[in-house]
């Protein structure tokens, strides 16, 4: 079960950092992602991680603007925004992939915690 937390309302260009953490799982083997649902609009890719942490591929909508990093060992994926906008408004949703390779598309994903609501004002 994944479990997302810290989002929140924060004005444009501000920061927050998301968290998913893995109970009855272990994330260590698994290629994380987060993805991004905005009202009326399908849920998109932004970012993934590989197992060791030393991959990563973001969308272009976010580099340079965003950090996913992971604790294996406190079974935790984080996500580091700054530099925040509107159009970044969204429910946050992290996922896991048992496998190796990085992947953008929603349905190569396996696991999907329940989302956390980020609010950006303008």
């Amino acid at each position: 079960q994944l479990q997302a937390s810290g989002g929140g309302l924060v004005q444009a260009g501000g920061s927050l950092m998301l968290s998913c953490a893995a109970s009855g799982r272990t994330l260590s083997v698994d290629v994380m992602g987060w993805f991004r649902q905005a009202p009326g609009k399908e849920r998109e890719f932004v970012v993934a991680i590989s197992w060791s942490g030393g991959t990563t591929y973001y969308s272009d909508s976010v580099k340079g603007r965003f950090t996913i990093s992971r604790d294996n060992a406190k079974n935790t994926v984080y996500l580091q925004m700054n530099s925040l906008k509107p159009e970044d408004t969204a429910v946050y949703y992290c996922a896991a992939r048992v496998g190796i390779r990085l992947r953008a598309l929603k349905d190569e994903y396996d696991y999907w915690g329940q989302g956390t609501l980020v609010t950006v004002s303008s």
